[in-house]
């Protein structure tokens, strides 16, 4: 990996990582997986499922609210997250293991400070497009892959390897410089697992969404739902493919709305033509910790990370926010989030 790699990678780690575990060093259950093939690499997190031990008592780790949240990534390997990938096993060249993110972000971080840059989601990457942007009009993902290795002949590189440490797994990153001044190495350990336990990782099933919204990065909804967080536990959605979406809370001592208007719906064609007699309506609840957990992405990741994002909204079953990295065939992130159930007289 070159720099940009490293911090694409922190990036997407960071709010992720914020879903489960701890940095105490006493976690039980990492509640992350990531599957390695040549092709890809993915990354599975189950908000809530690292635990802590706190004075004797188990805590729930990561972020407040964020149990029963899924997080699902996948990033494209070669010239995509990699500058060279090479993955060899016995199981058709697939490798599945446990691992701590919050160590992994960690470790990342670090590297990314050897490295001169800052580690916290900051700017940092945003002078430095990966290898498959066209943005310089070179012809895109072939081009930069001619090329790939003349920008950085002199400059630091980052090995990503699973080897053996001290007898245990680990996923090891090496950082290194051609005339050897730079020589950094970080060590996380991992619990391999079989190949076919990835099935039982795999992002949750839901049907086709009733709303289908695409925000532009400059309308954020994370602090829109930071404010009413702080007056309700819970945030009613209400979204037409009509391109609007209203955010509202209704209780006894308050009433609130903030609508979004001039969004993009996305459509099938086959379905086109009816969304624009009858667009489609869905109101979901959701409990508003949950809601805010699934968008810490929105201050952690640097400006330039990201190309888009879609709320979609399927009734009584299942919100899902699903995030396009920038360039956009680089990959994504997607967090799968529980709804309460509404019945129709709950609606009106």
């Amino acid at each position: 990996m070159a720099a940009e790699h490293v911090q694409l990678l922190h990036n997407v780690i960071v709010p992720i990582s914020r879903l489960t575990g701890s940095t105490d060093g006493k976690s039980i259950g990492s509640g992350t997986t990531i599957y390695l093939d040549p092709e890809v690499l993915r990354i599975s997190s189950r908000g809530g499922a690292g635990r802590t031990v706190d004075g004797g008592r188990d805590s729930v780790g990561g972020e407040q609210g964020a149990e029963g949240i899924a997080c699902f990534s996948e990033l494209i390997a070669v010239n995509g997250i990699f500058l060279d990938h090479k993955i060899e096993s016995i199981a058709d060249n697939v490798i599945v293991f446990d691992i701590d993110l919050v160590h992994l972000r960690t470790a990342l971080a670090a590297t990314l400070q050897s490295l001169g840059g800052g580690g916290s989601g900051g700017d940092s990457s945003k002078s430095a497009p990966l290898h498959n942007s066209d943005r310089d009009g070179g012809g895109g993902r072939n081009a930069n892959n001619q090329r790939r290795s003349a920008p950085f002949s002199n400059s630091i590189l980052v090995v990503m390897k699973l080897a053996k440490r001290g007898g245990l797994p680990c996923l090891c990153l090496d950082t290194s410089t051609a005339n050897g001044t730079l020589d950094v190495h970080h060590a996380v350990p991992v619990r391999i697992l079989r190949a076919e336990e990835w099935q039982h990782y795999l992002p949750p099933v839901v049907n086709t969404p009733d709303v289908q919204l695409e925000f532009q990065l400059e309308r954020p909804l994370r602090p829109v739902i930071e404010r009413l967080k702080a007056i309700s536990p819970v945030i009613y959605l209400d979204g037409s493919m009509k391109g609007e979406l209203t955010l509202r809370i209704d209780n006894d001592s308050v009433s609130v709305k903030t609508m979004y208007d001039k969004l993009i719906p996305r459509v099938d064609e086959e379905e086109e033509s009816q969304s624009q007699s009858d667009p489609s309506k869905c109101t979901l609840k959701v409990d508003s910790k949950k809601l805010l957990a699934s968008l810490q992405w929105q201050s952690s990741m640097a400006r330039g990370s990201v190309s888009n994002y879609i709320i979609c909204m399927i009734q009584n079953e299942m919100m899902v926010v699903h995030v396009v990295l920038d360039p956009e065939d680089v990959g994504f992130f997607t967090y799968y989030i529980p709804v309460h159930f509404l019945s129709e007289d709950m609606m009106e």
